[in-house]
């Protein structure tokens, strides 16, 4: 069945690895760290996918493997339909301009040397022939977008704020006119009220340009408002996968219903039993056996700690990694609890 423009396949990603090879002496073999370790998902235009999960998941590596920063171990990344890791680095270049992306901190990824006008035009005088004319032109165009003003732009990033910066920011991931913009994190840095005003700005953009946002966050209140669908990772696997509202309104899988319960929630109604995560999260280093969150989960049984679970699909478009899902052992938990 064919899609129609407005919902457009933009990117397909197919069993995507990170794998890194670490040295660990002179006397030991090298071990691998499996940062990312299978990862699918298919991205439209205009929607918003989150990835989520605790820090060192694999959250952000998947987000570098998505703009190329990174080339996977393994896998299919395909943009409108080119498969990006089959192209020439000619290729690859032309298509890299397509998928931006923006990161967490904005005190740190801009140049504190430069002035804001030559930060926005370095991607241009780097991949077109645009004239200076024509290239501060668009800078403005750009500036005006993001709510910033003309004057701004002979000024160093040290005289914005955070909020400002991050704007900034933003407004360079725009200027080689993307369709996908993966996002890192891009408001856990800025005050929560700065947050809510930076997340409505990237809202209108998406919807004035057509975007589409991979969106990586650790917090489940902001991807609440903001995701179409969800990709819930723990130690660079995916545990659950589905739609915004599969996600919050039928978790299933043990990691998701911690996570979910620790989200504040101002509404009685929506409050979830309090599930409390014992222990840390496992070394990538030295993963444990069978399912890596089984020396987290209270449901854990024999074979949790022995047999790797694989995605299952539970409802259509709706996937688990889970054995005590499979076997139906898991309790509902009470929603409404004060």
């Amino acid at each position: 069945m064919s899609r129609s423009q407005d919902n457009a396949l933009i990117l397909n990603a197919e069993n995507l690895k990170q794998h890194y090879h670490v040295k660990q002496g002179i006397f030991k073999p090298d071990a691998v760290v499996k940062a990312v370790d299978g990862v699918s998902f298919t991205l439209e235009k205009g929607k918003t996918l989150a990835v989520v999960g605790e820090s060192g998941c694999g959250k952000s590596t998947l987000g570098r493997m998505l703009t190329m920063i990174e080339t996977p171990t393994q896998g299919q990344l395909a943009h409108l339909g080119q498969d990006l890791l089959t192209l020439s680095k000619d290729e690859q270049a032309s298509l890299r301009q397509k998928i931006q992306i923006i990161f967490q901190n904005p005190y740190g990824s801009l140049n504190p040397r430069k002035k804001i006008g030559s930060i926005l035009e370095e991607p241009l005088v780097i991949n077109t022939k645009l004239s200076k004319g024509q290239r501060k032109e668009k800078a403005l165009a750009m500036m005006a977008k993001v709510g910033l003003k003309e004057e701004h732009y002979e000024r160093y990033p040290h005289m914005f704020s955070g909020g400002q910066r991050q704007r900034i920011a933003i407004a360079r991931g725009l200027m080689l006119d993307p369709n996908v913009i993966v996002a890192d994190e891009p408001v856990s840095a800025l005050d929560v009220s700065v947050q809510a005003q930076v997340l409505n700005l990237m809202m209108d953009l998406q919807q004035e340009f057509g975007l589409s946002y991979v969106f990586i966050s650790h917090d489940l209140s902001v991807v609440e408002h903001i995701a179409d669908d969800v990709i819930v990772m723990y130690l660079g696997k995916v545990v659950e996968q589905g739609s915004r509202q599969q996600l919050f309104d039928n978790p299933k899988h043990p990691y998701t219903l911690a996570l979910l319960s620790s989200t504040p929630q101002l509404s009685p109604d929506k409050r979830r039993q309090r599930i409390k995560l014992e222990g840390e999260l496992p070394s990538p280093l030295n993963p444990p056996s069978g399912c890596a969150f089984h020396g987290r989960c209270s449901y854990a049984n024999d074979r949790c700690r022995s047999e790797t679970p694989v995605l299952n699909k539970a409802e259509e478009g709706h996937f688990i990694a889970c054995h005590a899902v499979e076997e139906n052992r898991l309790e509902p938990l009470a929603v409404g609890v004060a």
